[in-house]
């Protein structure tokens, strides 16, 4: 899903501004009896945070793609591995344990090439670097497959991952795939919510859901517990979308929200996952200001597949590092041709907050009226000179009227 061109089995040069998925990685892995044991048809996509220089950093995002191979996968009784590899030394596994009546996933092992270019330019490391997320899939019924439309969101290191969209089954008897699921606890808990609010396609195909303005939520980031905020933002969010032949909108919700992201020296995340909504701001600095370059946006609805937006070319929210942005208006951001945020009472600082306090704020152009009086006062004189102007040929008019020859 995100800013990747697959070419064979090529992983390919990432800085693309937009890109939309519709299908995910499925594989099968069969045993020693060349009968099925391991199935998998999943949606993963990472973001690394990679050096490029002394304290300076960048951010790529890279999806698991259509294309991979399962060399090194492996099917036991009590324990299985799937090992998924792609691109130039890049590679997904994960590791299944069976006790009893059920099995569960140990470990999950994602590896990076950092000597790819195409993936990780100017990185001043050529090394593999592999980090270990601990899963959350557990106590899966043995001839059933787990199934999780909701995303999974794991931060180490400097890796976030995100898994959604997920059927998976280990231990496959009699290299059948079960048609019995066992679903994930979030998807049992987002069933319970309110559907969005849609528009007919037939009455106004066109038109945004009326929604009450979203709660306003604070979110902050620290480098430990002890630590003060290093990212500070406050806003209200909105966000529209396409579904199929309908345009929906849903609110984030800030108590029902959690937050995770990290800070770095030239660029910081801030992550919020809800039920239905993943998001991930990606700021950038340049040693004098700051911009939102990146979005990352994963919408589950009520029913249907997850909707899945990325903008990695943005250039907004502008401001000089140290100090803050600030936007009270509503703001409309067009992240994809699917996908728009409306941000309402907006203000963020990714960099350098002091005490925990928001620096002085550049406001939008929507908040700064004073560009309204050089226009107001523009107005006002070319109005005066226009009344002088007329005034002056009416003047004319008449004085030549009074001397005209009998």
């Amino acid at each position: 899903i995100i800013w990747c061109i697959i070419v064979g089995k090529k992983l390919l040069l990432i800085f693309i501004s937009e890109l939309h998925l519709s299908h995910g990685t499925e594989v099968s892995v069969n045993n020693t009896d060349n009968k099925l044991c391991l199935y998998a048809n999943l949606m993963v996509n990472f973001s690394v945070a990679y050096e490029v220089g002394v304290n300076k950093s960048e951010t790529v995002i890279l999806v698991l793609p259509e294309n991979v191979t399962t060399e090194g996968s492996a099917c036991d009784n009590t324990t299985s591995t799937l090992k998924l590899s792609f691109g130039d030394g890049h590679s997904w596994t994960v590791d299944f344990t069976k006790k009893n009546k059920t099995y569960q996933v140990d470990t999950i092992v994602f590896s990076y090439n950092l000597n790819d270019s195409s993936v990780f330019p100017n990185s001043t490391s050529k090394e593999t670097k592999s980090v270990t997320v601990k899963s959350i899939i557990t106590n899966v019924s043995v001839d059933t497959y787990y199934s999780c439309k909701s995303a999974d969101v794991r931060t180490v290191e400097s890796v976030i991952q995100t898994l959604y969209d997920v059927a998976l089954q280990a231990f496959v008897i009699n290299g059948s795939k079960s048609d019995t699921d066992t679903i994930c606890s979030a998807d049992m808990t987002s069933t319970t919510v309110a559907p969005t609010t849609t528009v007919s396609t037939t009455a106004a195909p066109t038109s945004t859901p009326t929604l009450p303005t979203p709660t306003t939520g604070k979110y902050s980031i620290a480098t430990d517990v002890n630590s003060t905020a290093c990212l500070m933002a406050t806003f209200g969010l909105q966000i529209g979308y396409k579904h199929g032949d309908k345009e929906e909108t849903i609110n984030l919700v800030p108590n029902m929200t959690e937050v995770g992201g990290a800070c770095r020296a030239n660029s910081s995340d801030l992550m919020l996952t809800s039920d239905t909504i993943t998001i991930m701001f990606t700021f950038s600095n340049d040693g004098k200001k700051f911009q939102l370059h990146a979005l990352n946006v994963t919408v589950i609805p009520a029913t249907g597949a997850p909707v899945v937006a990325v903008n990695t070319n943005m250039s907004i929210w502008a401001a000089a590092v140290g100090s803050s942005y600030m936007c009270n208006k509503e703001q409309t951001l067009n992240v994809t041709d699917t996908l728009t945020l409306y941000t309402f009472e907006l203000r963020v600082q990714p960099f350098e907050v002091n005490k925990g306090e928001f620096a002085t704020a550049h406001e939008c152009s929507l908040d700064d009226t004073s560009i309204l009086i050089p226009i107001i006062v523009g107005a006002a004189l070319a109005g005066l000179i226009l009344i002088v102007v007329i005034a002056y040929v009416i003047g004319r008019r008449k004085t030549y009227v009074g001397y005209q020859t009998l």
